[in-house]
């Protein structure tokens, strides 16, 4: 009776650590896709808010780049705290399986654990992977936007609309326009590749069912043979006519 509580009540802690991932992990998830959605819009706000400033004349703080730099921080720090606490969970159910004792329920356990572990192992990385994209991307955003403030301060402190600025800004606009639209050729070109390798497959795929079909019927694979014969011959006999042609008419008007 003391064997058999004692492991129900193992049962109920593993049960209860398996609880505990699962919750753990759907709020990882939870976090991690609206993580990659910040990120994802981060760039594209405050390239809008670029475009912005440069046709207004009044200089407004970014609240928005701002408000997303202070939400990307806490979002990090909660995500950090969720894979610490799960990396403590996984810690613990290592432990169970290490003391579980039983052969067969040990492996079932192990099996489970590794899941669990992989699923860790997913979110982390896409968590590090993401932030890394997000920095690089504010990293950039931080050196454009530096260099616009540096073009604004000197357009209000020599008091004129300096032509050579404005040439200058449709420049950097236009170099990235020019840096999406390579992007998206690229892609395009990648797609078209793949696309031309499939059908050359498809294509080479027809030509050995058909030379397999000519051999089976040399009948038909001689008829071939001749229609293509014809068509050279008559291929070789209309460039004769033209060249003929080509050579009376160059006589004719030279003479």
């Amino acid at each position: 009776m003391a064997a058999a509580g004692g492991s129900s009540c193992s049962s109920n802690y593993w049960e209860d650590l398996r609880k505990q991932a699962r919750q753990l992990e759907n709020e990882l998830d939870l976090k991690l896709v609206s993580f990659s959605k910040l990120c994802t819009s981060y760039s594209h706000s405050n390239s809008r808010e670029g475009r912005a400033d440069r046709y207004s004349s009044d200089t407004t703080p970014l609240l928005n780049g701002s408000s997303q730099d202070r939400m990307f921080e806490t979002m990090a720090v909660e995500i950090e705290q969720l894979l610490g606490k799960l990396t403590g969970i996984n810690d613990k159910m290592a432990e169970y399986t290490n003391s579980a004792g039983v052969p067969s329920l040990n492996a079932a356990l192990m099996h489970t654990l590794q899941r669990h572990r992989d699923i860790l192992q997913d979110y982390t990385h896409e968590f590090h992977k993401t932030k890394a994209n997000f920095l690089a991307v504010r990293e950039r955003e931080n050196l454009l936007g530096s260099v616009r403030k540096d073009i604004e301060s000197y357009k209000s402190g020599s008091g004129v609309n300096n032509r050579r600025t404005e040439l200058f800004l449709k420049e950097h606009e236009h170099l990235r326009n020019s840096d999406r639209l390579i992007e998206e050729t690229i892609s395009i070109a990648m797609a078209t590749k793949e696309n031309m390798t499939s059908q050359r497959g498809m294509l080479k795929s027809i030509q050995s069912k058909m030379n397999t079909f000519a051999n089976r019927f040399p009948a038909l694979n001689s008829l071939i043979q001749r229609i293509n014969l014809r068509k050279r011959r008559d291929s070789l006999i209309l460039g004769g006519v033209i060249g003929i042609c080509t050579i009376l008419l160059l006589l004719y008007a030279f003479h």
